[in-house]
């Protein structure tokens, strides 16, 4: 029997695209799954779409051999969040879906598959696009992660391997775990495929994307210096360039 994947997927405000999401994570050729979904204090109809989920036997939502289970915490951000689904999980792997994520039915099949043909690595990564855009990424580079964070959240972990999230952290929680799991000698693997997709106009962050030239324009938007900020606490929290 293959070993059980966690899937934690933190929600705030995300009922429009929480159930797609949850067809894409049970259409998953893998099996066996175990999904927890952790609100993080929505004031949405989250109740109403979960109360459907739960509803639901023709595959729609739920697929033989998953389980899915609800968490509700006062609203406190995503990382504490991930870190609550992940203390209540009990999969060999886990991974951290956002609630606008779709994802192609053999990505955690071809993840899985590549950590048990790479045993060295500790999480395996792929390709995204953001609506139109595909997110670039590439092959692990030790040295180009301490510059710029090119891996999605969206990867498998071994969960043996997982420090947990930093709850402090407004932005950049991602990049922020990889640096910490390669301060531990811990290393991933890079998927050339695209593998999911994130909603279009669901959320801050990736989802306010901008193009590569904005950030070196000579006069700085609201937007850029947030980004700019919130990059300076990964860099002295990690001792990067210095």
């Amino acid at each position: 029997m293959s070993p059980l994947i966690s899937v934690i997927i933190p929600v705030y405000n995300h009922a429009h695209t929480l159930k797609r999401t949850l067809e894409s994570i049970f259409n998953q050729t893998y099996r066996p799954l175990e999904v927890i979904v952790v609100n993080d204090g929505s004031t949405d109809n989250f109740d109403e779409v979960v109360k459907e989920c739960l509803l639901l036997t023709d595959g729609d939502c739920i697929g033989a051999g998953s389980v899915l289970s609800v968490i509700s915490q006062p609203n406190s951000g995503a990382p504490v969040a991930r870190n609550r689904g992940f203390a209540v999980s009990k999969g060999e792997y886990v991974i951290f879906w956002d609630a606008d994520t779709l994802a192609h039915p053999q990505m955690l099949q071809k993840m899985f598959a590549y950590l048990q043909k790479h045993e060295e690595v500790s999480y395996a990564y792929s390709q995204f696009k953001f609506g139109w855009k595909r997110i670039k990424s590439q092959h692990f580079n030790s040295e180009k992660l301490k510059q710029i964070n090119y891996i999605d959240v969206t990867s498998l972990i071994r969960r043996a391997d997982f420090p947990g999230f930093d709850e402090s952290l407004k932005r950049f929680q991602d990049w922020d775990l990889w640096l910490t799991m390669l301060e531990k000698g811990k290393t991933g693997i890079f998927i050339p495929e695209v593998l999911y997709e994130k909603v279009v106009g669901s959320r801050e962050g990736i989802s306010t994307w901008l193009p590569s030239f904005v950030y070196q324009l000579p006069w700085k938007t609201k937007q850029v210096k947030k980004y700019e900020e919130a990059k300076e606490i990964i860099v002295k929290k990690h001792g990067l360039w210095s």
